[in-house]
């Protein structure tokens, strides 16, 4: 029974860390860009990512990775573009194909969202010893599996 009391202490952490993260991190982005929403920032994130590691960053690549139809991806870029965060270009060798851009604008709002995830990560590392920290990781790394393999499910 006394795995029962950590299942249970350890999912309402689980849920409590993840709404607080989320609520945290949407409260930052929208002081530093109030015209953004979290999913827009995220999106801009995603692009910026492709385009930094040469990864596709084609329309149809972006709404793959987001794991949004492409109708959500065009909305979503519309709107973004009319900010002036985001830009369409055609591409050179495929004119029916579009790539995404960040503008400036796109670049400033990524330093600021990059901020807030290294005070969160500073404020996380401060307080572990490497073996904690290390552990932690390890720890970290099964939730990732475990919502990889169930991204992974629903995409099959």
């Amino acid at each position: 029974m006394e795995n029962d009391r950590y299942i249970e202490e350890l999912n309402s952490f689980l849920v409590d860390v993840f709404n607080g993260i989320l609520k945290t991190e949407e409260l930052y982005v929208t002081a530093n860009c109030p015209d953004l929403s979290l999913r827009e920032i995220h999106l801009i994130e995603e692009v910026c990512r492709a385009v930094d590691q040469g990864r596709d960053n084609r329309a149809s690549a972006m709404a793959a990775a987001l794991r949004v139809t492409a109708g959500t991806l065009t909305a979503a870029v519309n709107q973004l573009e009319g900010k002036g965060y985001l830009e369409r270009a055609r591409d050179g060798s495929d004119k029916r194909s579009v790539r995404l851009l960040p503008t400036q604008k796109g670049r400033q709002a990524m330093c600021h969202h990059r901020q807030f995830h290294q005070e969160l990560v500073a404020a996380v590392v401060d307080r572990l010893s490497p073996e904690e920290a290390e552990v932690l990781l390890r720890s970290l790394g099964g939730i990732a599996s475990f919502f990889q393999e169930r991204c992974q499910g629903q995409n099959a």
